[in-house]
């Protein structure tokens, strides 16, 4: 075992092997920080049995000894009975008949990705979270059926706040454990996989979590930014994520990271990433309070952050080595230039960037604007104004739209209305009617002129109604709004049904015709007075 902390005085490995009692089993230091510790069988027997529990005990130089969960571990629990409960690292090497084995393979690389966002944990119907097992047998099989190719699943590493929807990460190494075991995640990627279905993974290298008992943060005791994964003061906190800023400079963050991809990709068969928070790598502030106009001079400059710039540049260099077909998208809002051209062409090496400024256009004019004072000019511009020597994935709403405090667009259009107007059984209010129509609509043109790829959050293809709201202390812990209600678009006599039918058919349409990876997406004419499109 070993572990990089060149901070710490002296160094323990404790667990139940040795009823948490490391005087046994004291670690030695290298010239390069990292401790390590070689424990030998016991009668033939693992020394540290499969599904123990272990921490990193080490001495700070003030006095106090802490406990750490390791930096590298592959899986960690924490006992639900107790409100906020430390989290444990857990040994996981499982014998070889509870290994997971997979049985299929990667699915080839499509045209253009159409995929569909999801969440594991609020993916079932019941309140309650759900597993990669309920995920991969009851939900996978819907995905399919509306013809996506992709998956992209959120919330996969481990993070001690459920309400962070994963991206407060506490173990890079380790899955999410409130869904389940990495046998069980194995069981999802390949049974996506016997679908026909890639499988991308939300990765969040932007920032960690700033939790110190269960967290990488833990490791942090104030010593200098070279002996540290995150950047000292002030550029080392986020401070409107509340988080930690990885010093990209430090051969050993780099080793981290990579390694973390690598780890992903060989161990899970995931396809590709869904790089999160990008902007705030790129730029040393973060996009913070920043409205980039499109000059040169905002994106190279003294604000650039060129060690997370060159670290991008490495882990798209090592994906697509490791995995050719591989899939990589980057969260930008900036438009950062050549942030989707190959490293080998000088550029950061990305396969597309997310249309962000997309949904921020329909969910002004839904909020904002009468019907008639929508600009045909403004949607085309929008859906049009990019960079075309570089992809990019458009979407008309993700899991950004429907978190709490805000609503999902088929929300927005028809509000109260779906509680009591969705029903066949009656005639639809001229609000279900219109409702109805733009969530077809919005959602069409979005697909068919925004981009070289599609996203849909999941549930907003039926047109789930409300918004998410993790449990927490201001709603008494309830997951009645962390959920997918399924049944609504499986109940023939309810109007959810068109919507589902209608986004079957759009994705079925693009496999006919491809239309999302063709080169030419022109607006050849438009009607204000109409609104109406030539595309």
């Amino acid at each position: 075992y070993r572990e990089w902390a060149p901070a710490a005085m002296d160094a323990q490995l404790i667990g139940d092997f040795n009823n948490w009692n490391g005087s046994g089993h004291r670690m030695t230091k290298d010239n390069y920080g990292v401790w390590s510790i070689r424990i030998s069988h016991v009668n033939g027997k693992p020394a540290i049995p499969h599904n123990s529990k272990v921490k990193f005990r080490f001495h700070r130089g003030d006095g106090l000894w802490v406990d750490r969960v390791p930096a590298w571990i592959r899986y960690a629990t924490f006992d639900a009975s107790k409100f906020g409960a430390p989290y444990d690292g857990v040994h996981w090497d499982p014998p070889s008949g509870e290994r997971y084995v997979f049985k299929h393979p990667r699915p080839r690389k499509p045209d253009a990705p159409r995929i569909y966002e999801a969440h594991v944990g609020m993916s079932g119907e019941k309140p309650e979270v759900s597993t990669y097992r309920e995920f991969a047998d009851n939900v996978l099989p819907r995905i399919k059926a509306n013809n996506y190719n992709t998956v992209q699943l959120m919330a996969i590493m481990e993070h001690s706040y459920y309400a962070s929807f994963g991206y407060h990460v506490t173990n890079f190494f380790a899955v999410s454990s409130r869904s389940g075991t990495p046998e069980d995640l194995k069981y999802l990627v390949d049974k996506a996989h016997s679908l026909g279905l890639r499988v991308l993974m939300d990765v969040v290298h932007s920032h960690a979590s700033s939790n110190k008992t269960d967290g990488l943060n833990g490791y942090d005791v104030g010593q200098n930014t070279q002996e540290s994964y995150f950047h000292t003061g002030e550029r080392g906190y986020h401070k409107l994520w509340d988080s930690r800023l990885f010093n990209y400079a430090n051969w050993e963050v780099l080793r981290f990271l990579l390694s973390n991809l690598r780890y992903w990709m060989d161990e899970f068969m995931f396809d590709g990433f869904r790089f999160d928070g990008v902007t705030s790598m790129l730029y040393n502030h973060h996009g913070i309070n920043m409205s980039f106009a499109g000059s040169y001079k905002e994106y190279f400059g003294l604000d650039t952050d060129v060690d997370a710039v060159v670290y991008l540049m490495l882990a798209n260099h090592l994906m697509h080595k490791l995995l050719p077909e591989a899939t990589v998208v980057a969260e930008d809002v900036s438009g950062m230039p050549v942030l989707c051209r190959s490293v080998d062409e000088g550029g950061v090496g990305f396969d597309y960037r997310l249309a962000m400024a997309i949904p921020d256009r329909w969910i002004d004019y839904l909020k904002n604007k009468d019907d008639l004072e929508w600009s045909m000019s403004g949607i085309a511009h929008t859906l049009t104004n990019r960079r075309y020597t570089e992809k990019c994935i458009a979407y008309a709403e993700s899991h950004d739209q429907s978190i709490v405090g805000d609503k999902t667009m088929a929300f927005l259009l028809m509000d109260k209305e779906m509680y009591t107007g969705m029903s066949d059984l009656q005639p639809a209010s001229p609000t279900i009617d219109r409702g109805i129509a733009l969530q077809k609509m919005i959602h069409f043109i979005t697909m068919a002129l925004g981009g070289d790829g599609y996203l849909n959050f999941m549930g907003n293809e039926f047109g789930h109604p409300e918004w998410i709201d993790f449990p927490r202390e201001g709603n008494n812990w309830s997951y009645d709004k962390c959920r997918r209600q399924w049944s609504l678009a499986d109940i023939d006599h309810l109007r959810y049904k068109y919507m589902n039918a209608f986004d079957q058919a759009m994705n079925a349409l693009d496999d006919k015709f491809s239309f999302l990876s063709s080169s030419k997406q022109i607006v050849s004419d438009m009607n204000e007075e109409k609104k109406d499109y030539c595309i």
